[in-house]
This record gives C-alpha cells, sequence and structure tokens, in this order.
C-alpha cells in the first residue's frame, strides 16, 4: 500500500505493519490506522504516522528508556477491548512533544497518556493514567544524553517536530 505522507513523501506501507487504533489519540477522533516508522536505525525515537490524515505523525519512544520504574496496570475493559492475552502481546509508547522556545527547545514526554499496542493483533489505544502518578509533560530534555538521543532530536525538530492539529 503507499501513501503520500507530508513529512516523508511517498511510503510504501506493507498492510500487516497498519496498527489500527480501537481507542482514539485524545483529539484526533478520525485518526484510525498509523504505522510505526523509524527514526533512524539505531534510534529510540519512532514516527506514529497516520494513514487516514497523512500530514499528522506523532514523535514516539518507549517510556522504559527514559523513566526505569514506568508501570501501571491495564485496566480489564482496555485489555478485552485491545484483545491482549499476556503482557507478552503488549508495546507501550508514549507521545514526545517539542516545543520550541527563543533560547532552546523544551521535550516532554506525556506519562499520563500512553499509547498501548497488542503487538500481536496490532491493535492500539491511547489511555489515561492516574494523574496523581505521571504527568503529561515529563521533561526528556536533562535525560537526552550527549550522544544518539540528542543527534536524533535535533533531526526531529528539523524534520518538523510535532504535529499540528
Amino acid at each position: 500500500m503507499e501513501i503520500l505522507t507530508s513529512r516523508f513523501g511517498k511510503i510504501d506501507i506493507e498492510e500487516d505493519k497498519i496498527i489500527t487504533f480501537k481507542r482514539e489519540i485524545l483529539g484526533f477522533p478520525r485518526a484510525k490506522r498509523f504505522v510505526l516508522l523509524p527514526h533512524r536505525e539505531s534510534s529510540p525515537f519512532y514516527w506514529l504516522q497516520c494513514l487516514d490524515q497523512p500530514d499528522l505523525a506523532f514523535v514516539v519512544v518507549n517510556p522504559g528508556i527514559f523513566v526505569m520504574d514506568y508501570s501501571f496496570d491495564l485496566p480489564d475493559d482496555i485489555q478485552e477491548e485491545l484483545l491482549i492475552k499476556g503482557t507478552g502481546d503488549v508495546a507501550i509508547l508514549v507521545i514526545v512533544t517539542i516545543e520550541r522556545g527563543k533560547e532552546a527547545s523544551r521535550i516532554t514526554a506525556n506519562l499520563l497518556g500512553p499509547i498501548v499496542i497488542n503487538a500481536r493483533l496490532r491493535l492500539a489505544g491511547q489511555v489515561v493514567l492516574n494523574p496523581n502518578r505521571y504527568p503529561v509533560d515529563f521533561p526528556l530534555s536533562a535525560r537526552i544524553g550527549k550522544g544518539e538521543e540528542k543527534s536524533d532530536i535535533q533531526e526531529v525538530l528539523q524534520a518538523g517536530g510535532p504535529p499540528s492539529r
């Protein structure tokens, strides 16, 4: 399947790589089908590219890279909705936000609203956790080293940063 995106131009997507959102990403009710595109081969960052709205793409990352004790219990109704049978089915990603300022960019991750993916069936949804435990704007800027993550963020900034609504 070939799609035309605003960030990456024309890309060829294998049908079995499409992730279908059963639970929407908050604020994007029409965005149902996505594909994960690696930022580059050794990068921890990915682009979650929407197939329904080619101008919509989110920068995402596995939160465990930056927050070692990130964990939560997934409610039974969400497990049923996403047909999750066990922890081996689950992949967790969080949306990264890059706010550009005059002096520097502030980079945060939404730990409050992770994206839960049934990796086996490619079903997904955003869940909202306890706001007393996790913030919507967890700062990554200080946790990004001087090495690959830093250069990855620079490349992401040059590629256009977060999507506009």
